[in-house]
């Protein structure tokens, strides 16, 4: 994979976060934009792996493409992130990958930048920003059932553990899919551990739509 999308990424996430470092990161993300065709503002790590697993099933390089996608670190800085890679600050062409929980904070910070008005779903998904009900895990235990994420839990060598999970008192009345997607943010890793297990294991008729249509869209 080609790294320079990683280090655009790096430098972007130094500068949106301000700080003594933060002129010296603008310095290098000017310097690396030149090759960056599209930023792809996700929310966490766990996504951004999901996209580049799924894109590598197609043949896909998404950093040799120049596509950079780089993780927010959480919804709500979204803001700070278009005004580093968007019309405020660099210019580039973006596209993104929210929770519906967080929707309206993409909404409102992309018309805040200049990039719609009175966005609404199908504004969003225009300007290549696609949204996961509820979330990214959500999206892939509805597309593989919960047999299948089973399965690949089973091959993760973490059946044991998820079971243990499923007998706390907290979980016992829940539905599977409910305890599937709590089990997969128990640990730190978990998450990106899973997005990658979960489309590797997805058979392609069944993608979810967000990511599909965010993929063709980069």
């Amino acid at each position: 994979m080609d790294e320079s999308g990683r280090r655009f990424g790096a430098a972007a996430v130094a500068w949106a976060a301000g700080g003594a470092g933060a002129d010296a990161a603008a310095a290098k993300a000017r310097e690396l934009a030149d090759g960056v065709r599209t930023v792809v503002l996700v929310e966490g790590d766990s996504d951004r792996t999901a996209l580049e697993a799924l894109a590598g099933r197609s043949g896909r390089d998404l950093g040799a493409e120049g596509v950079a996608v780089v993780p927010l670190g959480g919804a709500t800085n979204i803001g700070r992130f278009l005004d580093v890679c968007g019309p405020p600050g660099l210019g580039l062409p973006l596209a993104g990958l929210c929770d519906i929980g967080e929707e309206r904070h993409f909404r409102r910070h992309l018309e805040r930048v200049g990039l719609g008005t009175g966005l609404g779903r199908a504004g969003l998904e225009e300007l290549g920003f696609h949204v996961c009900v509820a979330d990214l895990e959500d999206e892939l235990i509805r597309a593989l059932g919960a047999d299948g994420v089973r399965q690949v839990i089973e091959a993760q060598g973490e059946t044991r553990p998820f079971r243990t999970f499923q007998g706390q008192p907290a979980q016992r009345e829940r539905p599977v899919e409910h305890q599937l997607r709590r089990f997969m943010g128990t640990h730190s890793g978990r998450k990106a551990l899973y997005a990658r297990a979960l489309v590797e294991h997805l058979p392609p008729e069944r993608v979810p739509r967000p990511l599909e249509r965010l993929l063709t869209h980069v």
